[in-house]
């Protein structure tokens, strides 16, 4: 009888198996439940609440307009490494962020827009098929601390872009967040179309920390740095509003908190990146009186900020030797090569 019971239950497992009912994968689990989900559950939240208030507070000095702007922004951040599946879909990363603009193509076209009026901000459908260098944050930017773009166009059509970027915002993160919620979760730990096994999710997972990594050292510090002879202080992100330096310390702590989900289990190097995240946030703290970066162009304030992109890439370089070979996979490549 119990051998019976056995072949039956041995049977019934191996069913299940086939048919994706009892597959499950401890660390995409983790990352999706305890990483992605959250991070774009809050990533909506402050992009809906920053929509909601600017439909009655639009004024472009509006310090609580600008708070919830910020506070959303931080929310992007967080999620930025994200690059992949619902985030590119209909071109929404580049739609909530056009950043890096290596083409100054936001100025001109916000000018432009701002210059004639564009009524495409009065209706939502029309406005998201406008350029992405008018849509999202950094557009927003400028309207809000540049005083070159303040009186370009008139009060009330300063408070119909305000209103429609705000919408069109939180309409991305929403659909971001519904498309992972709806299906793209499910993808992800149910391996068969879209990902076709475990191997190839975590290198999506692990692609994604790399990507996060390369924003990092190459684009939130790189930009600015330049080079030695040749330091861009002005292409610091977020320098009109004295962000730069807050999205780094942000980006260290989502890309802290991914790396540590695909080491679990592993604690030696869990211990390691604990120590290389904890170094790069000491560099980033004694960076407080340089928010923007603006240091780059001194010899001895710039190697206070090429120590903390060095930090960056020592977390490369372990992630490289240690975490791509415990999952098996390698970076590959990722939403940034070919741009």
């Amino acid at each position: 009888m119990m051998s019976i019971l056995s072949r039956l239950a041995a049977t019934s497992c191996a069913w299940l198996a086939l048919t994706g009912l009892a597959h499950a994968d401890a660390l995409t689990d983790a990352v999706i439940d305890q990483h992605i989900l959250p991070t774009y559950q809050d990533f909506a939240d402050k992009t809906a609440a920053f929509d909601h208030l600017a439909q009655s507070d639009c004024a472009l000095d509006s310090a609580p307009l600008h708070a919830a702007w910020g506070a959303a922004l931080d929310a992007w951040v967080a999620a930025s490494h994200l690059r992949f599946g619902p985030s590119e879909a209909d071109n929404r990363a580049f739609a909530i962020a056009f950043w890096p603009d290596s083409r100054s193509r936001t100025p001109k076209a916000l000018r432009d827009l701002l210059s004639d009026q564009d009524p495409v901000v009065n209706s939502p459908e029309e406005f998201a098929g406008a350029s992405v260098a008018v849509r999202g944050f950094y557009a927003l930017e400028y309207l809000f601390f540049d005083p070159a773009y303040a009186d370009v166009a008139t009060p009330a059509y300063n408070c119909a872009l305000v209103q429609a970027v705000a919408h069109d915002l939180a309409r991305n993160a929403e659909g971001i967040l519904s498309d992972w919620q709806s299906s793209y979760a499910e993808a992800m730990r149910q391996p068969e179309s879209r990902y076709h096994s475990d191997e190839e999710v975590h290198q999506e997972l692990f692609k994604a920390f790399n990507t996060g990594i390369e924003i990092l050292a190459d684009s939130r510090l790189g930009r600015p740095l330049g080079t030695f002879d040749h330091p861009r202080p002005n292409r610091a992100e977020a320098r009109r509003s004295g962000r730069s330096l807050r999205h780094v310390e942000i980006q260290l702590q989502a890309l802290r908190q991914l790396a540590l989900l695909l080491a679990a289990g592993d604690d030696a190097l869990t211990q390691r990146l604990t120590l290389a995240f904890d170094k790069a946030d000491h560099h980033a703290e004694a960076l407080a009186d340089d928010p923007t970066f603006a240091g780059v162009s001194d010899p001895q304030e710039r190697f206070r900020i090429e120590a903390l992109q060095q930090d960056v890439r020592d977390i490369k370089a372990i992630a490289a030797t240690e975490i791509g070979p415990k999952l098996g996979v390698d970076a590959g490549f990722n939403a940034l090569d070919g741009d």
